[in-house]
């Protein structure tokens, strides 16, 4: 009798304390800590519901915005828009758009009747109206942003008050019956505003350590250790065969990392699994530019020599990171290289029931095949997905069309989120753009690693720390090549980092063969991003016309007008110049120089009609470091003092 109460009333205060458990009421403050505390990263989220709405193009064609056929749910009586309507419990964690405008946007939460606030769509960015502020909403890359959370408890709607809106992307998760969420309010309490305060002084940091971003840092150890590593030797950095978990480990060498991180392989190991977490090329795991380095975000990337990566890394019962130095394929390219490590960890154990081991999966396909997109990641199990980096590459000279792909995310058998093109993915947009996504650059979050039309590559990388996709079952990401159907042919590696309860084998295994980095021949440059210095009066307009994949410029000039042009991005070698100008009533006399001496002959522009030059042979020209620039002078006078220039073409001597 004692012994049937007593389990009566230890299951009564179990079962009260579950349900307390269930009923725990989540507020902004608790979104907000997922940005300076990373310790819960591993947490599943079970019964969790990620997905996303946004523009894309219903038919599989290219109109993700353009003409704003699918930038909205329903019109309303008053013409106004409703471009997000959710029944639940829930949260917006990510609002994207290269399209801002100064109308407002009403946010129904909880209440359809009346709105909770409104505000100008610009403001959402802008950091004018709190607590839509820097960094959490910002602009950078061509892309406009907001990551400050959104709670609502039953319902959430947001009205564009506007007749015509374009791109975004709307990113939300719902919960679970039984959770209670405090909806989102203006009006900051001390905690949640505190919350906001400190992550504005972590992201800024010029440079961030495990123990920043995780809780209990005095809880850590640090194994610190020096080494020589040579090619075609491997090397053990960190070995235990105790359950714990790893909050960072960094590594920085005697020498740049440049082009030589792709010859040594990351290789993590788990509770003596049969395949590796993570096996591929160092520079590939840290996010450089096609062996050069570029990524530097909250978790993981290169800075001032110090490769770092962030992720909280739970295992059972054993561990080992090491570095595999592949044998070059040029034996004179052979360098011993000497390294620094530093491990932070502990002995606590992942909780399995709770938490996933962390898993990074390393793709390359040169090419990838025609009419199928390019697969960044397909696992099975139960997880979730935390963040991808991206090198893609066109086979073709000229503009990076390729990356006019759209990036899709199917969870658990459904295709939860479909992009609107492949920067807008990375929080960007309008590549090839002046101050767009136009060159590297590192956000917290998410950046662009490098962008070059003469190399005719770019790439980018993104995180998700508040919006971390749940699966239960299956995950599958995957991004286009091209603006439709998948057409253009390219050359596509990416890592992508989850947390999974089950190992997911890589088939691709690296080698001097699948991490050699393409370069090619040919080198087109579009005006637009030329980086030119200019003697004498010259006017400049800009305009699409010419079907060159970029924009024509229109140069009025007068006599003894320079337009110098830097080559300093292009490898050395012997080049033969192509140019695609356009003749014109108005056309000036050209030539081209490289610095005082004459390539080219004068060349007249000038024609009774409109009449392009799509590919006019020109001249040699060596480039060297030290010798790197082109030059047009121009002669002209008061009917002839026009240049329209569409592009420079290089082609290497293939017998170098």
């Amino acid at each position: 009798m004692y012994k049937g109460f007593l389990a009566f009333i230890i299951f009564f205060i179990w079962g009260k304390a579950v349900h307390a458990q269930q009923r725990k009421t989540i507020g902004l403050k608790d979104f907000l800590q997922e940005y300076v505390d990373v310790s819960s990263l591993p947490s599943y989220q079970t019964g969790a519901y990620s997905a996303e709405t946004s523009t894309y193009d219903r038919t599989g064609l290219n109109n993700d915005g353009f003409e704003g056929t699918y930038s909205y749910i329903r019109k309303n009586p008053d013409s106004s828009l409703v471009i997000f309507d959710v029944k639940g419990t829930g949260v917006i964690n990510r609002i994207w758009t290269p399209t801002p405008s100064d109308d407002s946007l009403e946010f129904y939460i909880d209440d359809q009747s009346k709105p909770a606030f409104t505000i100008c769509y610009m403001d959402l960015f802008s950091g004018k109206v709190y607590p839509f502020v820097a960094p959490l909403c910002a602009n950078q890359l061509g892309g406009y942003y907001c990551y400050l959370p959104i709670p609502f408890n039953e319902s959430c709607k947001i009205v564009f008050k506007g007749k015509l809106t374009r791109f975004h992307q709307i990113g939300y998760r719902l919960y679970p019956k039984g959770t209670t969420i405090n909806k989102f309010n203006l009006s900051l309490n001390k905690e949640e505003s505190d919350a906001l305060t400190k992550i504005k002084s972590i992201w800024e940091q010029s440079s961030l350590s495990a123990s920043v971003i995780n809780k209990d840092p005095q809880f850590f150890t640090v194994l610190n250790k020096d080494f020589e590593l040579q090619p075609g030797t491997n090397k053990i950095i960190f070995e235990t065969n105790r359950p714990g978990r790893i909050a960072g480990f960094e590594l920085s060498s005697s020498e740049s990392l440049e082009n030589i991180a792709k010859n040594i392989d990351l290789k993590i190991t788990w509770d003596d699994e049969k395949s590796p977490a993570v096996f591929c090329p160092l520079a590939d795991y840290f996010g450089y530019a096609f062996g050069k380095p570029s990524m530097k975000s909250l978790l993981i990337g290169s800075d001032a020599g110090k490769n770092y990566s962030y992720f909280p890394m739970p295992f059972d019962k054993s561990a080992t990171i090491e570095l595999l130095y592949r044998k070059p394929a040029n034996i004179t390219d052979e360098k011993k290289i000497t390294f620094h490590t530093a491990v932070v960890f502990n002995e606590h154990a992942r909780d399995i029931n709770n938490e996933g081991k962390f898993y990074a999966y390393w793709r390359r396909e040169n090419p990838v095949p025609m009419q199928q997109p390019f697969t960044m990641l397909n696992v099975k199990g139960r997880g979730h997905f935390v963040g991808t980096v991206l090198q893609a590459q066109g086979l073709n000279s000229g503009m990076t069309s390729f990356f006019e792909g759209d990036d899709s995310t199917v969870v658990d058998g459904e295709l939860r989120m479909h992009g609107t093109g492949s920067e807008d993915f990375f929080n960007g947009g309008w590549y090839a753009l002046l101050d767009c996504w136009d060159a590297a650059m590192s956000l917290p979050l998410s950046g662009a690693l490098v962008y070059s039309i003469p190399f005719c590559r770019t790439g980018g990388y993104r995180l998700f720390l508040g919006d971390k996709i749940p699966f239960e079952k299956t995950f599958f990401h995957s991004i286009e090549h091209g603006p439709e159907h998948n057409l253009v042919p390219a050359d596509y590696t990416s890592v992508s980092y989850y947390y999974c309860d089950q190992n997911n084998f890589q088939k691709a295994i690296p080698s001097n063969e699948n991490t050699r980095v393409y370069v090619p021949d040919t080198l087109i440059l579009y005006p637009q991003l030329l980086n030119v210095g200019i003697e004498g009066r010259m006017e400049t307009e800009t305009r699409w016309g010419f079907p060159t994949g970029g924009l024509t410029y229109y140069y009025s000039v007068d006599k003894d007008t320079k337009l110098r042009i830097s080559l300093t991005d292009i490898p050395a070698g012997k080049y033969r110049v192509f140019v695609d100008y356009v003749k014109n009533p108005e056309g000036a006399m050209f030539s081209i120089w490289q610095r005082q001496t004459a390539l080219t002959d004068w060349i007249d522009s000038h024609n009774d009609a409109i009449a392009r030059v799509p590919l006019q042979d020109m001249a040699d020209v060596v480039i060297t470091p030290l010798n790197n620039t082109i030059s047009f002078r121009f002669k002209s006078n008061q009917k002839q003092g026009k240049f329209i220039l569409n592009r420079i073409v290089l082609i290497k001597n293939k017998s170098q």
